[in-house]
């Protein structure tokens, strides 16, 4: 009878460290510029608390290295819309982090804007003053853009700085040329700034979902059901683009004009391609170049099955 309490107290012991490990809540970023349109979406409607079953609870973590940071600390469970350039100098680093799926990819969301409209090719940019924010899609679309007219960041003044700020120094004459994205990139536009490239045929740009290793291997389950609410928000902005598009810009606080101009521009698709781990390798090889990491990391072994 002595042992069969023993076994009994060990059994209900091995259930409460088993519940109390559970979860209760998701901790899972939300970034909703440029124009992340699933984001929004979700926020409105819930999908991911309705597929988990239980609160989400969402931080607003624009910077990419400190949403791999909150990975790492186990303080969120998902990273929904994460820049390739930062998973992988987490990979790099030795951090636990897996891409679950692709996020979007949107080249032409992404510019060198200048407001000497004489400057209209790479070899027009050769001493001139550039801003923008180093590390990041914008810096390499820069580097790859002068090396198609044979030069490299050193025939530039590259000042880093971030977006608005960068906008700013362009408007007031303080540089020659900025590095915009999404809704300032369209602003810019919009003011008569000249574009002098896209990404578009200079870049892919890919941002994804990740999760860490351990998480993924605890809860299968959990991931297939995050991977199936991003499905059913992409089906949910396929059939009512209207209402989406109106959450999008109410808020972004952009008018709904702008958000349809810039929508267009945006592929949410979440399937990871061989044109997306190329595209993956080729940021890679640009942080090689840029020092930001000094080993490759295999880009396929960051992929969950």
């Amino acid at each position: 009878m002595r042992k069969f309490f023993k076994i009994l107290c060990a059994a209900s012991l091995l259930c409460l460290v088993a519940n109390a490990s559970e979860l209760d809540k998701i901790g899972m970023t939300y970034v909703k510029s440029p124009l992340n349109v699933p984001s929004i979406v979700d926020k409105f409607k819930g999908f991911y608390a309705k597929s988990f079953g239980m609160p989400v609870e969402y931080s607003e973590i624009t910077s990419g290295a400190k949403q791999t940071q909150a990975l790492a600390s186990n303080s969120l469970q998902f990273l929904n819309c994460v820049g390739g350039t930062s998973v992988i100098l987490a990979a790099a680093n030795k951090a636990d982090i897996k891409i679950i799926s692709a996020y979007s990819r949107a080249p032409e969301a992404f510019a060198i804007f200048a407001k000497d409209k004489g400057i209209k090719t790479a070899k027009d940019l050769k001493g001139k003053k550039i801003a923008g924010p180093k590390g990041t899609i914008l810096n390499e679309l820069l580097v790859r853009y002068l090396a198609l007219g044979g030069l490299s960041i050193n025939d530039v003044e590259f000042v880093s700085m971030g977006i608005p700020a960068a906008q700013a120094a362009l408007e007031n004459g303080s540089v020659d040329a900025a590095l915009l994205a999404g809704p300032a990139a369209y602003n810019a536009k919009k003011s008569g700034l000249s574009v002098v490239t896209t990404g578009k045929g200079v870049i892919t740009p890919v941002i994804v979902t990740a999760t860490s290793g351990e998480f993924y291997k605890k809860h299968k389950d959990l991931v297939e059901k995050f991977k199936k609410a991003q499905d059913e928000i992409l089906a949910f902005m396929k059939a009512n683009e209207e209402e989406a598009l109106k959450f999008t810009a109410e808020e972004t606080g952009l008018s709904i004009e702008a958000v349809k101009s810039m929508y267009p521009q945006y592929d949410f698709s979440p399937k990871i391609t061989p044109e997306d781990i190329k595209a993956l390798e080729a940021t890679q090889e640009f942080m090689l170049e840029s020092k930001m990491i000094e080993q490759k990391v295999d880009i396929k072994s960051l992929l969950i099955d």
